[in-house]
């Protein structure tokens, strides 16, 4: 399970680190906003299966490909959550910032991330429950985590173990979502949004 955790949690921040930046400044700017949508709608048609087997191709077996196609699964979510809790931000809001002095950078800083937080952490929620529930197929390409024994299970015809693994990911997933579920509450909470 704690390599399953971990397999999540380093997709999670290679995606953050390309998808948070990018829909940051499409909230901000409002450039590129038609792009990121089609291209997050076109990359979450791909099938992450056959993308992992494509990525093991070239790479070879081992955690890169698996994670070459966790991360494109996650990028859409966090980059729309992004940009969604960006420019949800009302625009008489970032005119009074603007209007005291604060430079786009400062609005963007100061005012629309921490507004738009709930938004954003929902786009985390959802990348993060996107990815525990196909890490599964790491163990496709001869990595670990949960998918092993899912695998295990249907080579032998062990279904208790395949039963438990499955039950082992949506557990997994469950308290992934109640946490960030929490979070989201207790951000609004603590900016007055509820």
């Amino acid at each position: 399970m704690l390599e399953h955790l971990w397999y999540t949690a380093l997709a999670l921040i290679i995606s953050s680190a390309i998808a948070l930046p990018v829909g940051l400044a499409v909230g901000h700017t409002g450039r590129g906003r038609a792009l990121a949508v089609i291209s997050s709608g076109l990359v979450r048609a791909l099938p992450t299966l056959g993308l992992i087997t494509l990525a093991a191709l070239f790479v070879g077996i081992g955690l890169t490909a698996p994670m070459i196609a966790f991360v494109v699964l996650a990028v859409p979510s966090i980059l729309a959550g992004a940009y969604a809790g960006v420019e949800s931000v009302s625009p008489a809001t970032t005119d009074a910032a603007k209007a005291q002095g604060m430079s786009g950078w400062q609005v963007l800083i100061k005012v629309e991330i921490p507004l738009g937080l709930p938004l954003i952490i929902g786009g985390l929620r959802n990348a993060t429950l996107q990815v525990v529930a196909t890490a599964t197929l790491a163990a496709y390409v001869g990595a670990g985590g949960l998918g092993r024994q899912l695998f295990l299970g249907l080579r032998t015809q062990d279904y208790p173990l395949m039963l438990a693994a499955s039950l082992a990911v949506i557990l997994l997933a469950i308290i992934l979502d109640a946490c960030f579920e929490f979070s989201q509450r207790l951000l609004r909470r603590l900016l007055g949004l509820v």
